[in-house]
């Protein structure tokens, strides 16, 4: 949130330094305590789920829920009052969230039930990033992503392959099954054929005859051999996203190899200097020592 500033000097100062940073005490006791309120929060909406528990406590849930939003819905207020721009906080990530936050409760004012979205809270938590210096984490996450996109046209042909293979072993078990089994129709057998590829094998639907029995054995072992195709084929991504970030891929002038660490100045083969743009400060030495 680097973007943001204060509204002004003095108090709005004071405040912001407080809310909207972590490298004091103060701030970081803010974001620790905030955190602590947030999952406190989301608990009682929670156990407020369970009938008895409802039952027994409905009314200190309810009032409990009423104060966490009114301390929420104040929060908000005090960082908009303490920017410069508080519609662009509103618009940002946290701002989205933070605003995500309070609407449920008082919009059960006027359409009951919404009051259990409140658990979006739980997304105020992403502070924690801020609040601990973990933000060199997200650019591990960002790497699988990357990752995830490279190898997005194979996982789709994976999926498109293993929707077929549903598709048609769903069609034989219900030609072959009676409905007595529970293979009503083409879209049911097509759960339990995606159940069983999956080796999940809930057991609610099962073939009877022995023709559909062998059928889904074919099905469960071929659950299990293909199951690590998308794995193998994301991990090898993974993998080569690390290199790639790990390795250059400059070719050294002295003997070609390519393979050298980012923050190499040397050949590892040969011990050529890989900056061709700036002079060789080992080789300057030298001549200095050369020189009578």
């Amino acid at each position: 949130m680097s973007h943001l500033k204060p509204a002004a000097e003095g108090l709005r100062t004071r405040i912001f330094q407080v809310i909207f940073e972590s490298d004091t005490p103060a701030a970081k006791g803010f974001d620790i305590a905030l955190i602590g309120v947030i999952l406190c929060s989301v608990l009682v909406v929670m156990l407020e789920s369970v009938v008895p528990l409802r039952e027994r406590h409905g009314a200190l849930f309810h009032w409990l829920e009423w104060g966490f939003t009114i301390l929420f819905t104040a929060e908000l207020a005090v960082r908009l009052y303490c920017l410069d721009r508080p519609w662009q906080y509103l618009r940002s990530f946290y701002g989205v969230i933070d605003l995500l936050a309070i609407l449920p409760t008082w919009l059960a004012l006027i359409v009951p039930g919404t009051q259990s979205l409140v658990v979006v809270r739980l997304l105020r938590t992403l502070r924690i990033f801020r609040v601990l210096r973990l933000m060199e984490f997200v650019g591990e996450g960002r790497l699988l992503i990357d990752a995830l996109k490279r190898s997005s046209h194979q996982i789709f042909l994976f999926l498109f392959t293993v929707c077929m293979l549903i598709t048609i072993f769903a069609s034989l078990v219900y030609l072959i099954e009676p409905a007595e089994a529970g293979f009503t129709s083409i879209p049911t057998s097509i759960y339990w054929a995606a159940v069983t590829l999956t080796t999940v094998g809930y057991g609610d639907i099962a073939p009877i005859t022995p023709l559909g029995q062998a059928i889904s054995v074919m099905m469960m072992l071929i659950g299990y051999s293909i199951i690590a195709v998308p794995t193998g084929v994301f991990s090898a991504e993974v993998i080569r996203s690390i290199r790639a970030d790990r390795y250059s891929e400059e070719a050294c002038p002295g003997c070609g190899h390519d393979r050298h660490d980012q923050k190499a100045y040397y050949c590892l083969r040969c011990g050529t200097w890989l900056d061709e743009e700036t002079p060789d400060p080992r080789a300057k030495d030298q001549d200095d020592g050369e020189t009578p």
